[in-house]
């Protein structure tokens, strides 16, 4: 196909986010929305028919359909693994909702899967594509700011409270470590991005201010390779806050969210360097979940690489599931390498 041509994805699980993204793609320049597909064949099909696409009985229906270029799942966490390695095989690119799966051994052979067939695997980090995050980054990776020592972030929320006791968002094995694989997954990959791999993890889940048995509030001290402390914080059980903040040796820089990401009305982005004064810049709202899905296209179709590297894509789920162990030990748990 040409570039210029939109690049043709399925969403695979069409509930709360993937039809979120699915109607975000539907206003994409970039992505085109051939089809959707979800277990529940009933309101799936009235979905997909209020978008005017096909609906889609399963993976393998998506898999096989050769309009499909690429898919995004939108799946329980436990369904990753095997669905990128399914997807890789029939040689369609992927992106995949976070956590990327639960463990690293499900990484690494979903990657070797892709990777070999010289495909595009994307994650969904949205975070990473707030332009004010996108600032942060530039003025830490830059040096303007010294020599990063510390990240504290915070990302809690009570969108949870309304669900079943039955979803899987709130089960013990789809979400290990309470609000870990909700929002404190994407905390942790900003750790990464800031820090590199993570060396330590020690971390506890309580339950407190909710009927969620799985736990609604968690605390994390993370130690990296190259130096530095993450302190990280989620929670199920209160309303919105967002709040990523990184103090370096010349200076530091902070990030709030004004609200939800889902609803974004922009942020407020906070830095001071030695000697100088706080500085503040207000930005406004931006779509940073189509940015990604975009960022995926464009890597697909050869414009321009993915800006994730696989390197920390991994390094996050070795973090994951060091964070779980140390929830269930009460102990500091070491990071396996990636």
């Amino acid at each position: 196909m040409s570039n210029n041509e939109k690049f043709r994805v399925a969403v695979i699980g069409l509930g709360w986010w993937g039809q979120t993204i699915s109607k975000l793609i539907k206003n994409s320049n970039v992505l085109t929305l051939v089809a959707g597909s979800d277990l529940n064949a009933q309101s799936g099909r009235s979905f997909t028919q209020s978008l005017d696409v096909d609906f889609l009985p399963d993976l393998a229906a998506a898999l096989a359909d050769p309009r499909i270029e690429g898919v995004i799942l939108c799946t329980p966490h436990t369904q990753h693994g095997a669905q990128m390695i399914q997807a890789a095989e029939a040689g369609k690119h992927i992106f995949c909702e976070k956590p990327l799966a639960l463990h690293r051994s499900e990484v690494l052979a979903a990657m070797a899967a892709i990777n070999a067939r010289g495909l595009t695997l994307a994650v969904g980090h949205e975070r990473r594509f707030e332009p004010p995050i996108i600032r942060a980054m530039e003025m830490i990776h830059s040096g303007e700011l010294g020599r990063p020592l510390q990240m504290e972030a915070n990302f809690s929320q009570d969108k949870f409270l309304n669900l079943p006791p039955e979803n899987w968002r709130l089960s013990a094995a789809e979400a290990p470590a309470g609000p870990m694989t909700a929002t404190g997954i994407h905390l942790l990959d900003l750790s990464v991005g800031v820090f590199g791999p993570a060396e330590t993890m020690y971390a506890s889940v309580k339950q407190l201010g909710s009927s969620l048995v799985n736990g609604d509030t968690l605390a994390i001290l993370a130690t990296y390779k190259s130096g530095g402390h993450a302190l990280i914080s989620a929670i199920l059980a209160t309303p919105f806050v967002g709040r990523f903040a990184v103090y370096c040796s010349q200076g530091w820089v902070e990030v709030r969210d004004k609200s939800h990401p889902e609803a974004s009305t922009g942020w407020v982005l906070t830095s001071c360097k030695r000697g100088e004064e706080v500085q503040t810049v207000n930005y406004p709202p931006h779509p940073a979940v189509l940015s990604n899905l975009e960022a995926f296209a464009d890597a697909a179709q050869g414009r321009k690489p993915y800006p994730v590297p696989q390197s920390q894509m991994i390094a996050n789920i070795c973090a994951l599931e060091a964070v779980v162990r140390s929830t269930r030990s009460a102990g500091i748990e070491q990071v396996e390498a990636g």
